[in-house]
């Protein structure tokens, strides 16, 4: 059943509506949307609030600059590195209960972060909330699965979830700049009550998991210690390359053990009666396909930010808060178009939708191109920003979309849980590429052909990330489309 019987009395879908009506949904369903997709927006925030206060933590703390990058790596890495465990954890424990333990868990990293007086502190803080968010996300977009049939009742629903986490991503920038001018502390501090009202408001709203769905016996330990720590190290040896060289004896070690700690994971899964990842599902082509084009979208946009945020403050001397606003067009932009693009996703398909995005990724970024010394914002900068802030919402949503359909409810969380891991996983190798680029061009301070360098690297991204996209349409086109799915290509039950 797509829906708990406490929540379809208030007006939840039954599943029964036809393709094109428009879904009557209750004040108990909006409020549960509300509360899950607000947790998945904090998520977004903190990747990106604290990243702005970082000058201020450093220069307060007397932290080093390769100490202070840890701030944001250490959440980095704990989110994308126990992404997998946590989007299975939800489907053994329930989705509703591993959700709220993530609510719980980022509060209480927040909490730890806004008292710390070190900077070990402070970074043990980052990693425990991204702990926090490695739980909430796969656990999130599970429960909107499992809540909504699919169609267009999951895609609109998807659509506001998208606009959420997007949003987060944008405002972070916003956000973090105007609490800065107050204090780094607030950052932390911040998403404390947001989390704890989020954790009452799920205690009310979410519906509870069947009993399947809390079957403490089904765990494969083996299997998460090595995939947990092949992730965390695959994370690490990516956020290290570009201090440690990419080609040196510390980075191609720590790669290499990662690489023996997926082969025992795969041999272990193998051989598991109950795995944690039945490998089949690897096979499952929209859901890879899916998650690939997450690691780009995600990738470009936080370069894209990364960049954008070092022209304007370090490049051009512009202020924390005129950056903030400069970035604003985008935020603005998910907020109108990511709740209309779940209903287009039903019209024009997914993979024009990931077409549409990313060719307005790849357009923006070639745009952006143009920066020089003293180039007007309203005729370099702001197109740019305008194309990423409709790209987004087209591609994620989509993205989003193709990865849970035609998968089984009892592996959504794990499915979650392998999109999310490529957004994270994306972020982090994108933007160490993006990185080790613009020191190339420069020894010492970056200049401008830095910055032309690093936005080199996601305009290939990008580019690169469209033209496959046109490859799957054409296959795609010559297979007989599956009723009712998105993707032609994603089967209905799992493969084995």
């Amino acid at each position: 059943m797509p829906f708990a019987d406490d929540v379809s009395p208030d007006g939840a879908p039954t599943g029964n509506e036809t393709e094109g009506a428009a879904p009557s949904w209750g004040f108990r369903l909006w409020a549960m949307l509300v509360v899950v997709c607000g947790a998945f927006s904090l998520d977004a925030l903190d990747n990106i609030m604290v990243g702005i206060a970082v000058p201020q933590i450093k220069a307060e703390l007397d932290m080093t600059t390769a100490a202070a990058q840890w701030v944001v790596s250490a959440y980095v890495l704990s989110f994308g590195g126990f992404l997998l465990l946590g989007g299975r954890m939800s489907d053994l424990l329930g989705r509703r209960r591993v959700f709220l333990a993530g609510l719980a868990i980022l509060a209480l990293g927040s909490f730890l972060g806004g008292v710390s007086t070190t900077g070990v502190l402070v970074i043990a803080a980052r990693f425990v909330m991204g702990i926090g968010a490695a739980l909430t996300a796969p656990s999130a977009l599970s429960i909107i699965v499992s809540t909504f049939p699919e169609g267009p009742q999951r895609n609109r629903a998807i659509g506001i979830y998208t606009a959420c986490g997007a949003f987060g991503y944008s405002t972070g920038v916003i956000v973090g700049g105007l609490l800065t001018e107050l204090s780094w502390r607030w950052t932390f501090m911040l998403p404390v009550p947001v989390a704890l009202a989020a954790l009452v408001g799920g205690m009310f709203l979410v519906p509870r998991d069947p009993e399947r769905g809390r079957d403490k016996r089904n765990y494969d330990v083996a299997g998460a210690i090595t995939v947990t720590g092949a992730m965390l190290l695959l994370v690490y040896a990516i956020v290290e390359a570009p201090t440690a060289g990419w080609f040196s004896g510390r980075t191609l070690g720590i790669f290499a053990v990662a690489v023996l700690l997926l082969a025992a994971f795969a041999v272990i899964e193998h051989r598991s009666p109950q795995p944690l990842l039945r490998l089949g599902l690897l096979r499952n082509r929209g859901l890879v396909g899916a998650s690939l084009i997450a690691a780009a979208i995600l990738g470009t946009y936080m370069s894209y930010q990364f960049i954008g945020g070092l022209y304007m403050q370090t490049y051009r001397g512009w202020s924390p808060l005129e950056m903030a606003l400069a970035f604003l067009p985008i935020g603005l932009l998910i907020m109108i178009l990511a709740p209309r693009a779940g209903k287009l996703v039903g019209r024009l398909g997914v993979h024009w939708m990931i077409f549409g995005g990313m060719a307005a990724y790849t357009v923006a970024f070639l745009l952006f191109l143009r920066i020089g010394d003293t180039s007007s914002y309203a005729v370099v900068i702001l197109p740019s920003m305008v194309l990423i802030g409709a790209g987004f919402p087209f591609a994620f949503t989509a993205a989003n979309v193709q990865a849970t359909s035609g998968v089984a409810e009892s592996e959504q969380g794990l499915a979650a849980g392998i999109l999310q891991t490529g957004y994270q996983v994306g972020a982090a190798v994108v933007l160490a590429v993006v990185t080790a680029n613009m020191a190339a061009a420069d020894t010492s301070e970056i200049t401008l052909s830095g910055y032309h360098n690093g936005t080199w690297v996601i305009l290939v991204v990008a580019g690169v990330s469209a033209l496959l996209t046109v490859v799957a349409v054409v296959r795609t086109r010559r297979r007989p489309r599956s009723e009712g799915l998105p993707v032609a290509e994603t089967p209905k039950q799992p493969v084995d």
